[in-house]
């Protein structure tokens, strides 16, 4: 893993709540690998915003704002990559 893909893997893994890390970190675990440089500049900007405001989007809560709309975020609100144990 190179040292952009690295820092971005800290910053999703590291939110402030065991919520957001498991939605966000979640989400980076389960695509990254396919980002091209585009995907990882939308990614990086996606972790400069606040982690209702991104739960919010996932979830349907909130409307995306038009800059986060596209296949990115029509991923992230599958929430298909988030494992619960029970």
């Amino acid at each position: 893993m190179d040292e952009v893909l690295r820092a971005l893997k800290y910053r999703a893994w590291h939110r402030g709540t065991r919520e957001a890390d498991m939605m966000v970190g979640g989400f980076f675990d389960a695509y990254h690998a396919s980002w091209d440089a585009h995907d990882r500049a939308l990614f990086a900007a996606l972790l400069t915003e606040q982690d209702v405001d991104i739960m919010a989007w996932a979830i349907g809560t909130q409307q995306v704002p038009e800059r986060y709309q596209g296949p990115m975020m029509d991923a992230f609100r599958r929430l298909d990559f988030i494992k619960v144990n029970k």
